[in-house]
């Protein structure tokens, strides 16, 4: 049993109540009871449909709950005012649930979806933005592939253009004893990069500094996204769009379909001059002197994922806010269309260490790395703290916290459960309990206690969770409802005594809850790329 199957089915009873005007209310959406409500789900659907119907809520939903009771997988109904019906489900229907840790949709949609995350221009180590990016990008692809999404991740590498040269430029001067310009690259990955030039790095022009440096960086970007446990199906270099003709043929396209104008001897984007008069230099697409600007390079790319996606999701730092609706009017220049192009533009990591916030600049070089971090507080720590909030807000990382080996650190509670249970079942197996599925549901409504029947809740909402990530782009859902499961799991283990050899089939139902409860536990934390260890 799913929720989805069981809101498909009480939309359908609605239905057949309440006729054709119930398609204009809102569908049947299910909430987590409060702690007092002896039910699985509540719905507030009445409430909702009130004003369409001129009916008081109560009344409409003591007339939903009638409906509900003819479900096959509904055990009890009953109403609350001013309008929830609370529904709980049978006991056939739970274990089914509860003893399967498949996600997958029924409906998942065909499309093909194509995410690109991280993206850093290789002109330096990755830094902490860049991890927070990692992993709500590897987290999302990892929901969407367990919900049952063709899902491809990918990473776009700018190898070309005026970073890239000045990035060489600030090389060649170090190799040379010299210091960079002073708008270019300061950081002492330059000094050590410089020591490992080859002999022949004497002759070098800027561009052949650049191409080493390039490599070099780009080398340390995929260890770093390896001990980060994130992969790509691609790593997309903008050279190759270059090479491609790509580039030029987008500019063509433009072109055909009246989308450009000169000005000053540059191509800018726009239908006319009078349209675009107030443009600034980002809306060039060639500059005077023929060199193509990122923005064109960008259409050429995007246009270049549409051919391999339906869907596409990029995810950005915080001061790519501009971006989006220049890329959005550039694809429906294009014709193609722009709600296929969606966007994730998360916020700033805040980092406290030793209790001093730590500043941050990459080309000064006054950072700290996403390596340093990865080293410090390990690959666990970082990617449960960089999905513990919604991308649109701020995410401070404390790393006195995250390097606690306690339960106040959010990562080793969760991480906690599943240790825990393992041990329990070990200690089952050393009183001669032998756990099978087979005899545990029996049990498991028999005179259950509160912390049971919270554990039996909470687990059911796995489903959701994942569909409400998969819904709002974040992964932040999946943590916290971890964190929350975690917490009752607790309360559960405080209150009912597990391993009891005086009630086999007691203990058989509560090893039944322990078994599920690890299943989603370690599915969960998998699924934001942490590890489930089975002792700490």
């Amino acid at each position: 049993m799913k929720l989805d199957n069981f809101t498909a089915q009480a939309n359908q009873k609605l239905l057949e109540t309440f006729g054709e005007a119930a398609k204009t209310c809102p569908p049947v959406s299910c909430q987590f009871p409060p702690a007092h409500i002896k039910a699985h789900v509540s719905i507030p659907w009445a409430m909702t449909a009130a004003k369409t119907f001129k009916k008081p809520p109560l009344e409409l939903a003591k007339l939903a709950a009638e409906a509900f009771k003819s479900i096959g997988m509904v055990s009890s109904v009953s109403v609350a005012p001013p309008g929830y019906v609370n529904v709980e489900f049978s006991e056939d229907a739970v274990f089914e649930t509860l003893g399967n840790a498949a996600f997958r949709l029924d409906n998942a949609p065909g499309e093909k979806i194509l995410l690109e995350f991280v993206s850093a221009n290789p002109t330096g180590p990755l830094h902490l933005a860049s991890g927070r990016a990692a992993a709500l990008g590897n987290g999302l692809v990892r929901i969407f592939r367990a919900l049952g999404y063709d899902t491809s991740a990918e990473y776009y590498i700018n190898d070309t253009g005026a970073q890239a040269k000045l990035l060489g430029v600030s090389l060649k001067a170090r190799y040379e004893g010299k210091e960079p310009p002073e708008d270019g690259y300061q950081g002492d990955y330059l000094r050590d990069m410089a020591k490992e030039l080859p002999p022949e790095a004497s002759g070098w022009n800027s561009e052949q500094f650049s191409a080493f440096a390039i490599e070099k960086l780009l080398e340390t970007h995929k260890r770093d996204m390896a001990g980060c446990r994130v992969s790509f199906n691609r790593w997309f270099r903008e050279s190759e769009l270059h090479q491609s003709g790509a580039v030029m043929q987008t500019l063509e396209e433009l072109k055909r379909r009246g989308k450009t104008y000169e000005k000053d001897g540059a191509v800018w984007f726009g239908s006319t001059a009078e349209e675009s008069a107030d443009d600034d230099k980002d809306r060039v697409l060639v500059r005077a002197d023929g060199r193509p600007t990122y923005f064109l390079t960008d259409l050429a790319y995007h246009r270049d994922k549409l051919s391999r996606a339906q869907r596409l999701i990029n995810i950005l730092g915080a001061d790519h806010h501009g971006y989006v609706p220049r890329m959005k009017a550039g694809m429906s220049a294009l014709g193609m269309p722009p709600e296929n192009l969606e966007f994730i533009v998360h916020q700033m990591v805040l980092l406290n260490k030793g209790g001093v916030a730590v500043k941050m600049s990459k080309r000064a070089g006054e950072f700290v790395s996403l390596r340093e971090i990865l080293d410090d507080i390990g690959v666990d720590a970082c990617r449960f703290f960089f999905s513990l909030r919604a991308p649109n807000t701020h995410l401070n990382l404390d790393i006195d916290l995250a390097k606690k080996r306690s339960q106040e650190n959010p990562v080793y509670y969760v991480q906690y459960v599943h240790a825990r249970i393992c041990s329990i079942f070990k200690t089952a197996e050393e009183n001669g309990l032998k756990y099978g599925e087979e005899f545990a549901h029996h049990r498991i409504w028999a005179d259950m206690a509160p912390q049971e029947r919270a554990l039996v809740c909470k687990l059911l909402w796995i489903d959701e969770t994942l569909k409400l990530c998969a819904r709002d782009l974040t992964v932040h859902h999946l943590a916290n409802y971890l964190l929350e499961l975690a917490g009752v799991f607790h309360q559960f283990y405080d209150n009912c005594r597990v391993v009891d050899k005086g009630s086999q089939q007691i203990s058989m139902g509560r090893l039944f809850l322990c078994r599920a409860t690890q299943s989603v536990v370690k599915s969960g934390l998998d699924l934001l790329g942490v590890s489930a260890p089975e002792q700490m």
